[in-house]
């Protein structure tokens, strides 16, 4: 999982990788996709499933933010999680006009175990992710149903902190610089205070132009396509969990360096790129039943929290390199042939 130890890439990363290199070397956070393809090609797409915790997340809410890197997307649950700088939900991505099917999906799964939501409690927010799979899966078809949703659910409750990365669940139809894209991840470990911690990035990669992937300061793309230029448009849904002790601003900050991240790969998030960044940490758990006015937490001083931005975007790199690396090659609707990047890494100079 992650980039194989014995792959030519080399992001030059300073810091030492999860004993996985997935998200899922954050305790408690747990991944599961459900792919679909039909044998004619013509449906590439799915659904993946993040659990924040093994808890009940709206029980025990987790301090969280997003960062909106721009905003050509249709994320839903954004909103609130600004406003109160929690998080309640799994996090669900799949492609953008199944956004409404995940929406009620993960409402009813909500409803399920929370019986007192909408009764003796508010509502729940609901937190969903896309991008536009529509060069290669028939998105027009709405293929994701509830069902679909609701099993990968099951599964993430199920799994045992493993999990594919490429073109599966949500990253099976999508596209990055002209390759095919799909679902990364990767972690990094560091110390503070004597003290050693997780971060964990998992990205959606829909993105970039042609002929601009950059790979550990190698601009690869440049050689793959000598003379093809499309305009950066597609999307990136990028998610970082960690256990350090963060509150609400602090994830914030977090988020907003995952721009750096997409800037080392090639992205500069053109115009119709919807790039967003969550963030949350496990480290504390907001009650939602309160008996008590007040409550004491644990933080990171903002004085120690620059290597934690630096750890952060060297994970969100890997991921992102990663959902390419483990991409392969696929066959779409209208005739769709979208090449891997595996295929072109005799040209790699790293």
């Amino acid at each position: 999982m992650g980039l194989e130890k014995d792959c030519k890439l080399d992001l030059h990363g300073k810091f030492e990788k999860g004993p996985k290199n997935l998200i899922t070397d954050v305790a408690g956070v747990k991944v599961a996709h459900v792919t679909l393809q039909s044998e004619d090609h013509n449906v590439n797409t799915g659904v993946t499933a993040i659990l924040p915790h093994e808890g009940n997340v709206f029980r025990e809410k987790l301090f969280a933010a997003a960062s909106v890197i721009n905003g050509f997307g249709k994320s839903v649950g954004l909103v609130q999680m600004d406003e109160l700088g929690t998080l309640e939900s799994p996090i669900l991505m799949t492609n953008t006009l199944s956004v409404g099917t995940a929406l009620t999906a993960a409402v009813k799964y909500m409803l399920d175990k929370n019986p007192e939501i909408g009764v003796q409690t508010g509502t729940v927010n609901c937190v969903v992710t896309e991008c536009n799979d529509g060069e290669i899966n028939d998105i027009r078809g709405l293929h994701v149903t509830e069902a679909d949703v609701l099993e990968a659910l099951k599964k993430a409750e199920e799994s045992d902190g493993t999990f594919e990365e490429g073109a599966v669940g949500s990253g099976t139809g999508m596209e990055m610089m002209g390759l095919k894209g799909g679902i990364g991840s990767a972690s990094r470990v560091l110390t503070i205070g004597g003290r050693k911690f997780t971060i964990g990035a998992l990205c959606m990669t829909n993105y970039g132009n042609d002929d601009g992937l950059v790979i550990g300061g190698d601009y690869i793309g440049r050689r793959i396509n000598e003379e093809r230029h499309k305009e950066d448009k597609g999307s990136c849904i990028i998610v970082i969990a960690t256990d350090i002790p963060l509150m609400d601003r602090q994830l914030k900050r977090v988020a907003n360096r995952a721009a750096h991240a997409l800037a080392r790969t090639g992205s500069y998030s053109g115009n119709g790129s919807g790039d967003i960044a969550i963030a949350f940490s496990t480290a504390n758990k907001v009650e939602h039943f309160n008996e008590t006015p007040f409550k004491t937490y644990e933080f990171l001083y903002d004085d120690n929290i620059s290597p934690v931005f630096e750890a952060s975007v060297e994970c969100v790199e890997e991921a992102l390199i990663s959902s390419i690396y483990h991409a392969k090659h696929t066959l779409g609707v209208r005739g769709r042939d979208e090449k891997c990047l595996q295929e072109f890494l005799h040209l790699y100079r790293g």
